[in-house]
Protein backbone atom coordinates (compact mmCIF):
# COMPACT_ATOMS: atom_id res chain seq x y z
CA UNK A 1 0.00 0.00 0.00
CA UNK A 2 1.51 3.53 -0.99
CA UNK A 3 -0.11 6.45 0.48
CA UNK A 4 0.62 8.54 -2.33
CA UNK A 5 1.93 11.86 -0.20
CA UNK A 6 -1.10 11.49 1.73
CA UNK A 7 1.10 10.33 5.07
CA UNK A 8 2.84 13.98 4.95
CA UNK A 9 -1.00 16.12 4.64
CA UNK A 10 -1.73 14.01 7.59
CA UNK A 11 1.19 14.98 9.50
CA UNK A 12 -0.08 18.32 8.94
CA UNK A 13 -3.53 17.69 9.83
CA UNK A 14 -4.90 19.89 13.48
CA UNK A 15 -5.06 17.03 15.90
CA UNK A 16 -7.31 16.39 17.35
CA UNK A 17 -9.79 15.86 14.31
CA UNK A 18 -12.44 13.35 13.75
CA UNK A 19 -13.08 10.82 10.76
CA UNK A 20 -15.42 13.63 9.16
CA UNK A 21 -12.47 16.49 9.48
CA UNK A 22 -10.21 14.31 7.87
CA UNK A 23 -12.35 13.08 4.92
CA UNK A 24 -13.52 16.44 3.99
CA UNK A 25 -10.09 17.85 4.02
CA UNK A 26 -8.14 14.92 2.57
CA UNK A 27 -11.00 12.27 1.18
CA UNK A 28 -10.02 12.67 -2.70
CA UNK A 29 -7.14 11.74 -2.14
CA UNK A 30 -6.02 8.38 -3.52
CA UNK A 31 -4.36 5.26 -2.06
CA UNK A 32 -2.42 2.99 -3.95
CA UNK A 33 -3.34 -0.81 -2.81
CA UNK A 34 -1.96 -4.01 -4.58
CA UNK A 35 -4.38 -4.26 -6.68
CA UNK A 36 -5.80 -0.79 -8.15
CA UNK A 37 -6.50 1.96 -5.83
CA UNK A 38 -8.95 3.70 -3.89
CA UNK A 39 -9.99 6.98 -2.14
CA UNK A 40 -9.02 7.80 1.30
CA UNK A 41 -12.36 8.97 2.75
CA UNK A 42 -14.00 5.36 1.42
CA UNK A 43 -11.71 3.60 3.61
CA UNK A 44 -12.09 6.14 6.56
CA UNK A 45 -16.14 6.13 6.28
CA UNK A 46 -15.94 2.10 6.34
CA UNK A 47 -14.59 2.60 10.26
CA UNK A 48 -16.96 4.37 11.33
CA UNK A 49 -17.11 8.12 13.35
CA UNK A 50 -14.05 8.20 15.67
CA UNK A 51 -11.94 10.88 17.10
CA UNK A 52 -8.14 10.97 16.02
CA UNK A 53 -5.52 12.34 18.35
CA UNK A 54 -2.20 11.70 15.92
CA UNK A 55 -1.53 10.79 12.85
CA UNK A 56 -0.42 7.64 13.81
CA UNK A 57 -4.32 6.39 14.82
CA UNK A 58 -5.13 7.89 11.08
CA UNK A 59 -2.94 5.36 9.39
CA UNK A 60 -3.50 2.54 11.11
CA UNK A 61 -7.33 3.09 10.34
CA UNK A 62 -6.39 2.85 6.84
CA UNK A 63 -4.30 -0.06 7.23
CA UNK A 64 -7.25 -1.39 9.00
CA UNK A 65 -9.93 -0.41 6.72
CA UNK A 66 -8.69 -0.62 3.00
CA UNK A 67 -11.14 -3.00 0.79
CA UNK A 68 -9.41 -6.68 -0.53
CA UNK A 69 -7.59 -5.41 -3.30
CA UNK A 70 -5.45 -4.02 -0.53
CA UNK A 71 -4.25 -6.82 1.27
CA UNK A 72 -2.72 -9.05 -1.74
CA UNK A 73 -3.21 -12.77 -0.99
CA UNK A 74 -6.19 -12.94 1.14
CA UNK A 75 -6.97 -15.49 3.50
CA UNK A 76 -2.98 -16.81 2.97
CA UNK A 77 -1.08 -17.80 6.07
CA UNK A 78 2.09 -19.24 6.39
CA UNK A 79 1.42 -19.84 10.34
CA UNK A 80 -1.62 -22.26 9.84
CA UNK A 81 -1.20 -25.35 11.84
CA UNK A 82 -0.37 -28.60 10.46
CA UNK A 83 -3.37 -30.15 8.59
CA UNK A 84 -4.21 -33.66 10.08
CA UNK A 85 -1.89 -36.26 9.05
CA UNK A 86 0.72 -34.08 8.49
CA UNK A 87 4.03 -34.30 10.08
CA UNK A 88 5.49 -30.78 11.69
CA UNK A 89 8.94 -29.80 11.71
CA UNK A 90 11.22 -31.96 14.78
CA UNK A 91 11.48 -30.16 17.48
CA UNK A 92 14.54 -28.13 18.22
CA UNK A 93 15.93 -27.41 21.68
CA UNK A 94 17.97 -24.42 21.85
Amino acid sequence: MRLNGIDERLERQQYPATTSEIIAAHGNASVELAEGSERLGDILTRMGEETFERPDDVFTAIRSGVCARGVGRRFYSDRDPDALGEQGPEPVSF
